[in-house]
């Protein structure tokens, strides 16, 4: 009698994952999708029994139980469930609900967790092989932080509806980052800018025209505050000989960039792609849940929620390979290492590239723009991270011309470096090339370029910006950059514009309101405490329920306080004006 060949189910998130999947195993394996949470808090109450113990009452959520069901009878045909969310606590999470959910229809059915940092053939080979029970510790710290903000949500919001206006809500992090986005809103409204004035000659050696800028004036830095001042500097050098007095020469040491986390990734984007931190993570979510190449389907880079930039031994030896093949020049005695962010778990590598020989044009025809663009922005700084520094030479002319001091500056690359490995993220050389000069040597002055300039203040918050802060000051996580800025944009509490994410009417009515009645809810010390001590759940050093005793006390009396005495501004917002 022929033996039954076992099956094995493994459940992922994505369904563009499940299909990327599918292709590197064989006929005993099924892969479906989740699409997800399946189980959740229901929307439309607390649900959480605070009285005992913080327990949650979890549903299946809206719209998903067709899933759950069509799951459960694809469980039902498998000898083993493999569970593979996400390596984080969200996937965590969801792999643990599914897991009950699965075992209350079938008890006995054998199911696991795998885990692996990128879609390839040899990881999801390698994760199958290894399969693990559900790390219980970040399912705890999912759950508090999930109850938290639930506890949080559900007793604000209904202050703002009583207060300010009907369907507004907040939320714990997000109210920190609304909070931080408006005393930048103020700053930049209070500051006033004060005018001053540069002054630049334009000069002539032969061919070549140059410039040089007013740098000294009667033995000091220059502090021209109008245009009467400049002209009347300009008018008493205007025929007077510039004559080079010193020229010197410096070099500067630029070390390559380390690999990208999701921080540093959605700022790289922000600023050199234009990409919104949404868009980032959209586009990264697709190279790594995998693109049809030609040859197959496979996940062209690493997990792209982390805080570490710690690459693993084989992709350090690949990618070092890579570079004496290709920049035999630039490659270093041994390889480069950098030491993890402050506060960063570390948890997963940095994000790379899967396969360092899949160049950005070797890919291009794959991709869209938007993914080509992001690809190569992550193959340029993870190849350019493991080569040598690049060095810079600065020639400095000056010209002593009566009381004045000017001086013309050139910047040339006397090094590559890492900087051969790129393109998408090149930077462009300052300073146009100034001619051979001497000292003694007389050049013409053909004109001066007198300038207006103001006083610039602080600038308004970009998606790069928000993101750097959010990570210094430890308010939330790599996985909740994104979210953060898109709800307070879906809220209408800030709108973005010219890249710039500028608080609204609305927007700082919520703040102030929360900012006079719950100053520790929305202080960034407090948010960041917070997200350590989930943390520390992660790592089994605080229990999940005691967190949300601490918490729930004192904010429960302040929320029945300030509902009780808090004056209403309902109508604020239909003035006329």
């Amino acid at each position: 009698m022929k033996k039954k060949s076992s099956k094995t189910l493994i459940i992922v998130e994505s369904p563009a994952k499940a299909k990327t999947i599918q292709k590197y195993l064989g006929n005993g394996y099924s892969i479906a999708a989740s699409v997800g949470h399946l189980i959740d808090l229901p929307k439309s109450r607390l649900a959480i029994d605070i009285e005992h113990g913080f327990q949650p009452e979890y549903i299946t959520v809206r719209g998903k139980a067709k899933i759950l069901k069509s799951l459960q009878a694809e469980a039902k045909k498998a000898d083993t469930v493999l569970l593979a969310s996400d390596n984080d606590r969200e996937g965590e999470a969801i792999s643990f609900h599914l897991k009950n959910a699965l075992q209350q229809k079938n008890p006995r059915l054998p199911i696991k967790r795998i885990i692996f940092n990128e879609i390839t053939p040899h990881a999801i080979r390698e994760a199958v092989s290894h399969p693990l029970a559900i790390n219980m510790d970040k399912v705890n710290a999912q759950k508090a932080r999930r109850l938290l903000d639930r506890i949080v949500g559900y007793h604000l919001s209904p202050i703002l509806w009583k207060k300010v206006k009907n369907g507004l809500s907040a939320g714990r992090v997000q109210s920190a980052a609304l909070k931080l986005i408006c005393e930048r809103e103020t700053s930049v409204e209070s500051f006033v800018p004060e005018e001053y004035w540069s002054l630049e000659a334009e000069l002539q050696k032969g061919k070549s025209l140059f410039k040089a800028m007013l740098i000294e004036y009667q033995g000091r830095k220059p502090v021209i505050k109008n245009k009467s001042e400049v002209l009347k500097i300009s008018e008493s050098l205007k025929d007077a000989v510039f004559k080079v007095t010193d020229v010197g020469f410096t070099e500067k040491r630029l070390k390559p960039r380390a690999p990208f986390t999701t921080s540093t990734l959605q700022q790289t984007a922000a600023t050199r792609l234009g990409f919104t931190s949404r868009k980032t993570m959209r586009v990264a979510q697709q190279l790594y849940e995998g693109i049809d190449i030609g040859s197959g389907r496979i996940g062209l880079i690493t997990y792209m929620r982390t805080d570490s930039t710690r690459v693993a031994g084989s992709a350090l030896q690949e990618v070092r390979d890579f570079i004496h093949k290709s920049f035999p020049e630039e490659l270093p005695g041994k390889a480069n290492f950098y030491s993890p962010g402050k506060g960063a778990q570390d948890a997963h590598e940095a994000i790379r590239p899967t396969y360092v020989n899949n160049t950005p044009e070797s890919l291009k025809s794959y991709l869209t723009n938007e993914q080509y663009k992001l690809y190569a922005a992550i193959w340029e700084r993870f190849v350019s991270s493991q080569m040598i520094m690049a060095i810079t030479k600065t020639v400095s002319v000056d010209f002593k011309v009566r009381e004045t001091l000017f001086r013309a500056n050139s910047t040339s690359i006397k090094q590559k470096g890492y900087q051969r490995a790129l393109h998408v993220l090149a930077q462009r050389e300052k300073g146009k090339k100034l001619p051979r000069l001497t000292i003694g040597e007389e050049v013409t002055n053909l004109r001066f370029h007198p300038e207006q300039h103001f006083t610039s203040g602080p600038s308004r918050y970009t998606d790069a910006s928000i993101v750097k802060i959010l990570e210094e000051k430890g308010i939330g996580r790599p996985s909740t950059y994104a979210p953060i800025i898109s709800v307070l944009l879906d809220r209408y509490y800030v709108v973005r514009k010219n890249r710039q994410l500028v608080a609204t009417q609305l927007g700082r009515i919520i703040n102030n309101l929360l900012v006079k009645s719950f100053p520790d809810v929305v202080d960034e010390n407090f948010t960041a405490r917070m997200e350590r001590r989930l943390d520390e759940v992660e790592e089994n050093k605080q229990e999940w329920v005691s967190l949300l005793e601490d918490f729930y006390g004192d904010f429960k009396k302040q929320v029945d306080y300030v509902m009780d005495t808090l004056e209403s501004v309902k109508g604020v917002m239909d003035e006329e004006t």
